[in-house]
């Protein structure tokens, strides 16, 4: 699976997942019902898929450009840590907003959240790769 297909079913399984597993465990965390956990979900996944969707094709147009087009764990863990770190530039406002909480409170609740993602990321990512197959991007040039 490569191109648009591709960038489309990622981001909505990914995030599909995620709202899943954050509504859960906001409502069990914070103590929020579902109908506020869930929204608050539902919307930083709005955020966070277009974000990823942007980030994504930036991603891929840098990694065509490289000598070495392999997938390593370095390459993996400074992806995820790029996607997350400008993430939560534009989830802390909506959390603080959405739990009426301080901005010190929204950074700690976004960074709790960073900790799982980053390692859902991590894995999601693998996996996906390992299931779909890795993208034209991923791939060294035929000569």
């Amino acid at each position: 699976m490569q191109g648009f297909k591709r960038k489309i079913v990622h981001a909505s399984l990914f995030e599909l997942i995620a709202v899943v597993i954050v509504t859960l465990g906001m409502r069990w965390l914070s103590g929020s019902s579902t109908a506020e956990a869930g929204g608050l979900a539902v919307s930083t996944s709005i955020v966070a898929l277009i974000w990823n969707m942007v980030f994504n094709t930036l991603y891929e147009a840098w990694e065509r450009r490289q000598v070495s087009r392999q997938r390593t764990v370095s390459r993996r863990m400074g992806h995820a840590l790029c996607f997350e770190g400008g993430l939560i530039l534009m989830t802390v406002p909506m959390i603080a907003w959405w739990l009426n909480l301080g901005w010190w409170e929204a950074l700690i609740t976004d960074l709790g959240l960073v900790a799982f993602f980053l390692i859902y990321a991590f894995c999601f990512n693998w996996l996906f790769d390992y299931l779909a197959g890795l993208p034209d991007s991923a791939r060294q040039p035929t000569p």
